[in-house]
């Protein structure tokens, strides 16, 4: 039942280009769906040709931008010239503007949102009715080369802060890089320490900044003092602003860091690069009062253009793509751990410790729980964590920044 689609992807895999000559200008006289992602070509390729296949009558007509800012603004751009693509894939940082400004279907209806999971429709719903087609969810923590920590006398992840902020100590004094992570986005550590004080809270702790009850300042300023240690005890480099997710991966893969943060996109170029090397995905590590943590949410969705005019073949599309056999697809090729009903995943070992809790929506990402302003709220607070982490503010100036912006939005 599995294997069909498969061999069907292998052998339209040769036409994918054909797929995706839109892009380049070709034409001919089959409807042209336009779809914008940020997977890249060569993810949706063979996806895109074995919907082509099934559907000789359309052609799909591919671009993509690398996530975040950079396919937010793309995106933006296009809804405002009104060049948006039929399909197009909804964020955690620009839901609440697609949705209230109505540049998205309501999909709720659909019978393909049947078998999506409810954590990953209720991410991309409003008003009790949904926009989007989510069909993973991803969870990111603190990704260890097993081997290196086994030369400090380690033989198991540390599950506190402190004791964590010790075994960095340990390697450093060892002749061994810690941890690095990349600061160019929302960072995994921050995610999953507001993600557990809110888990703490019954999942109120956002309501509370949004409703003029609590702040930033109230909420923030512990966790990111926490998290701060890192660079005020000297335990990891502030060259860490500079690097990116794909950066840090790379000094993993050769040996040259004990921990990184990572996520399940993570372990295919790894075991690819890398394939004796021993590792192991575990929670942040707990601050006191909490539990550890994954930062997470559910995935990008797959909406739809309300100004599409091709709309009937934009949702045949969305049917496609989450049918079992296509999310198998999706899954061998991303390691993504597939959330719906009707396909179990193929989880890569070293993700065994938090599947269980990504599948169960135990996840937490500010831009999903935001409920506005979350795209500006956003770029703000990765430039704040920047100069936190050169030094340049303080803890409490970062969450009083945040604070302020969102006053300044509100207006």
């Amino acid at each position: 039942m599995r294997a069909r689609p498969l061999i069907a992807a292998a052998a339209v895999l040769a036409t994918a280009a054909l797929g995706l000559a839109g892009c380049s200008g070709e034409t001919d006289d089959r409807t042209a769906l336009s779809f914008f992602s940020w997977d890249n070509e060569e993810t949706m390729a063979p996806i895109i040709a074995a919907f082509e296949e099934e559907n000789p009558d359309v052609r799909i007509e591919f671009s993509n931008a690398p996530p975040v800012a950079e396919y937010i603004s793309t995106l933006q751009t296009r809804i405002l010239s009104g060049t948006a693509a039929d399909v197009f894939v909804i964020a955690a940082e620009n839901k609440t503007n697609l949705i209230e400004g109505q540049y998205v279907l309501d999909l709720t209806d659909e019978p393909f949102m049947e078998n999506a999971a409810e954590f990953n429709t209720r991410t991309y719903s409003a008003d009790g009715r949904a926009y989007g087609l989510s069909l993973a969810s991803w969870g990111s923590g603190i990704l260890y080369n097993e081997d290196l920590l086994a030369e400090v006398g380690a033989d198991s992840p540390p599950q506190t802060w402190d004791e964590f902020l010790a075994l960095c100590a340990d390697l450093q004094a060892a002749g061994i890089a810690p941890y690095l992570q990349s600061v160019t986005q929302m960072t995994t550590t921050i995610s999953a320490f507001i993600g557990a004080q809110d888990a703490a809270m019954d999942n109120t702790l956002d309501a509370g900044i949004f409703d003029g009850t609590s702040s930033f300042a109230e909420t923030w300023t512990e966790p990111l003092t926490e998290y701060n240690r890192l660079w005020t005890e000297g335990l990891v480099t502030t060259d860490v602003v500079g690097l990116t997710g794909e950066q840090v991966r790379d000094e993993f893969i050769n040996g040259r860091v004990a921990m990184i943060d990572a996520g399940p996109w993570d372990l295919n170029p790894i075991r690819e690069a890398a394939p004796d090397l021993q590792m192991s995905m575990v929670p942040v590590p707990a601050l006191p009062g909490s539990e550890p943590f994954l930062s997470g949410a559910a995935s990008p969705g797959y909406a739809i253009n309300s100004a599409s005019e091709n709309l009937d073949e934009a949702k045949a599309f969305l049917a496609f793509l989450g049918r079992a056999d296509i999310v198998e697809m999706y899954n061998t090729a991303t390691a993504a751990i597939t959330t719906t009903s009707d396909f179990e995943p193929v989880i890569d070992p070293a993700l065994a410790p938090i599947v269980e809790a990504v599948r169960a929506g135990q996840v937490y990402l500010p831009q999903i729980a935001w409920t506005r302003n979350e795209d500006i709220l956003n770029t703000e607070a990765v430039a704040q964590l920047q100069l936190m982490v050169q030094g340049q503010v303080t803890p409490e100036q970062v969450a009083q920044a945040l604070d302020q912006k969102l006053a300044d939005s509100d207006g």
